[in-house]
This record gives C-alpha cells, sequence and structure tokens, in this order.
C-alpha cells in the first residue's frame, strides 16, 4: 500500500472500487475515443469539418471526445466514416477461460 499523505495510489484504489470487468469495459471506451481523436487530428480534421462531413452535430462529437456521452454505434460509424475508419469485431486479448 501506498503511504502518501493523500491515500492509496489511483490502480490501487481502482481495483478495490471497481471490478475487472468494469475497467476493461472502462479501458475499451477510452482507447476507441482516442483513437477517434487521432484519427481526426491526423488529418487535421476540425470538430465542425467532421460535422459537416458526418451529420452528427459538433456539440455531441465534443462531448464523445470527452467522454461526457456514451455514443450509439450509429453515431460512432457516422463519424469514423468520414475519417477513413469503421468499427470491427476481434478477439479480447483475455486470460479468462
Amino acid at each position: 500500500m501506498n503511504d502518501s499523505a493523500i491515500g492509496r495510489s489511483w490502480d490501487e484504489a481502482r481495483t478495490q472500487l471497481f471490478s475487472p470487468d468494469e475497467i476493461a469495459e472502462s479501458n475499451l471506451r477510452v482507447d476507441l475515443i482516442s483513437e477517434l481523436i487521432k484519427a481526426r487530428r491526423d488529418q487535421g480534421i476540425s470538430q465542425k469539418k467532421l460535422e459537416e462531413l458526418s451529420g452528427v452535430k459538433q456539440p455531441v462529437i465534443a462531448r464523445m471526445e470527452k467522454g461526457y456521452t456514451d455514443p450509439q454505434v450509429e453515431t460512432l460509424l457516422k463519424v469514423l466514416a468520414p475519417l477513413g475508419k469503421t468499427l470491427a469485431i476481434v478477439p479480447l486479448n483475455s486470460s479468462k477461460k
């Protein structure tokens, strides 16, 4: 245990507060949105321009990117398509059997 003045480390607290499935789900969500932001920035596309290309309103894109909302799959697909990206179903690397 970390004896710092403010308590235990975030990793320790997280494993006590959340189940492994909740942590995995959160990590997946962060990875997905991080890739969306990276693709948009790599292509030099503003949120406003992505709105024009995708039909998804800029405030919705901003809320997605900030993690304030859990977008529907349809919305993600609309935003990803102009970036030349899509979602794929792939096996998870997991030690659970």
